[in-house]
């Protein structure tokens, strides 16, 4: 009675994966190894593949017999926001076309229970001071729509099969669980901060004019680990009769501006380094936090990490 997780050998997957190893539950996972890594994994069953392949859905029904697996954490999908809307096609088609492949592997087998690796990219830019989970996705980039029809698509099954399911909207992801499966990736914002701190150049600021009160973005934070610990929590509520709701936000329900980050990592490091301020980024909301009540309630799970614990934990995995 197995839980594969796909795309576990990923910064996140592999915090799952771990996690729900660590709690006494086998896992087996699959992943392209396009950004994954696999001494993230060792130990696990695993299997390279892309989900998009046109022989992912034999290869997946094999797996999941062998490995008796009963349920399913879905995280494999291509989120570059910048480049899906350079390549959207390869978005939709890897993103949307692999889920096909699992679900229908998923139907096929008998396997009826589906946590989904959404996003907050799913909202667009809200103009609220929290977003809940009523508040009307509408995503402004390819990533953030294959997001919104991922969930779709889980509903519908849910509708036409009987899949157990439910989709997780995360918001800002960083820190580190442990220092092997540090975000190796300069995607977002601390470990770009990062990068630049060990190159000896100064970290952009995009944007200084917003209506906050530094003039900076303010996003929502939530370290890696209590995101993983949200997975085992979804899994947990997918057992229980009474299932309110398909969709729970993930985050801590406060916000940090980007200047705030930098003074953080500043304590943290040691290092009073200088940054450079620049023009916006097209997109980039003013603000986005989540409305973490319901998840709080229904999954009685909370964020338990402060900034401070998100960059100091990151920063260690990377020294």
């Amino acid at each position: 009675m197995s839980t594969l997780v796909t795309g576990g050998a990923g910064y996140i997957g592999s915090h799952v994966a771990r996690i729900l190893s660590q709690n006494g539950s086998p896992v087996v996972v699959v992943d392209n190894l396009s950004t994954g890594l696999d001494s993230r994994v060792l130990g696990l069953p695993s299997l390279n593949l892309e989900l998009s392949a046109p022989d992912a859905v034999a290869a997946l029904e094999q797996l999941i017999t062998e490995h008796k697996v009963t349920s399913v954490v879905h995280l494999a999908a291509l989120k570059q926001v910048g480049e899906s809307v350079e390549k959207p096609e390869e978005y939709f088609f890897k993103n949307l076309g692999g889920q096909a492949n699992l679900l229908t592997a998923m139907k096929h087998t008998g396997v009826k229970k589906f946590v989904f690796s959404s996003s907050a990219a799913s909202y667009g830019v809200p103009d609220v001071d929290l977003v809940s989970e009523e508040q009307t996705p509408q995503p402004i980039n390819p990533y953030g729509q294959t997001k919104l029809i991922g969930e779709w698509m889980a509903e519908n099954a849910q509708t036409a099969w009987g899949l157990s399911q439910v989709s997780l909207r995360y918001f800002n992801v960083a820190g580190a669980g442990w220092p092997d499966l540090a975000d190796t990736q300069k995607l977002n914002l601390i470990p770009i901060v990062f990068a630049a701190l060990k190159a000896n150049t100064k970290p952009k600021v995009f944007g200084s004019d917003y209506q906050t009160p530094d003039g900076s973005c303010l996003r929502d934070y939530v370290h890696v680990m209590d995101l993983a610990k949200a997975h085992v929590a979804a899994l947990d509520y997918l057992n229980q009769e009474s299932r309110p709701y398909s969709v729970f936000n993930v985050g801590t329900g406060t916000g940090f501006s980007v200047l705030e980050v930098m003074d953080q990592i500043k304590k943290t490091t040691g290092i009073d380094f200088e940054y450079e301020l620049v023009p916006r980024r097209a997109g980039d909301p003013p603000r986005l936090i989540a409305d973490v009540s319901r998840i709080n309630k229904i999954m009685n799970w909370k964020s338990e990490n402060s900034l401070a614990e998100i960059v100091d934990s990151a920063w260690k995995a990377l020294n």
